[in-house]
């Protein structure tokens, strides 16, 4: 007698929702439940290399600014290490590599503080220029959407990265490039996100 197999269905996608940021960040949509708001704190007091700020915005299809976008960023340290269980002692203590914010409600203006990573050895044994991870989640976005952040004057860095070499158009290489400015004697780099349409953002399917 042969068993029939039953097979599990897979759950119907649906967009993230008005409620994300209660979920995820539920200081910003006004509910105080922690002391300190979960992931906005990325390198800590102690981490070593150059102080940063990444800002920019999120842009639909038709150049208006998402207002209402949560965006989550991993990275290395300034050694190219990530916090992880794998290298126990070779991260500064407090350095956790990992963040959340949201755009403003307002503006669309999203940012973070944190430390310029260092090179990554990839998957394929070849380093990587240094970058930050971006996961970005919104309601209209059925599955959240993964890019990276590079940095323009990593040009040489950039030019043998493992990654952002697989994407064939140079005009599309660009999207995934910050650019590096200074304010108030703080270095920032400016990475604006276009969901669709001309200069669309590069995004990994991960």
């Amino acid at each position: 007698m042969v068993q029939k197999l039953d097979y599990l269905k897979e759950t119907p996608s649906q967009t993230a929702g008005p409620y994300v940021h209660i979920g995820l960040a539920p200081g910003a949509a006004g509910f105080e439940i922690y002391d300190k708001e979960l992931g906005w704190d990325i390198a800590g007091p102690n981490a070593k290399g150059e102080r940063i700020r990444v800002e920019g915005i999120v842009i639909d299809g038709i150049g208006s600014p998402i207002k209402d976008v949560l965006l989550e960023a991993w990275q290395a340290n300034a050694d190219g290490i990530y916090a992880h269980p794998e290298h126990p002692g070779e991260v500064e203590e407090g350095f956790r590599g990992w963040g959340r914010v949201i755009t403003d409600f307002e503006t669309g203006e999203w940012g973070f503080d944190t430390v310029k990573p260092g090179r990554v050895m990839g998957r394929s044994g070849k380093l990587m220029a240094p970058h930050i991870n971006l996961w970005i989640v919104a309601r209209g976005i059925n599955v959240g959407l993964n890019t990276r952040i590079y940095f323009d004057d990593e040009a040489e860095a950039n030019a043998a990265d493992p990654v952002i070499n697989l994407i064939e158009w140079e005009r599309r290489r660009a999207t995934l490039i910050a650019k590096r400015g200074e304010r108030d004697g703080q270095i920032v780099y400016r990475f604006d996100i276009k969901l669709q349409g001309q200069d669309e953002t590069v995004f990994f399917d991960i």
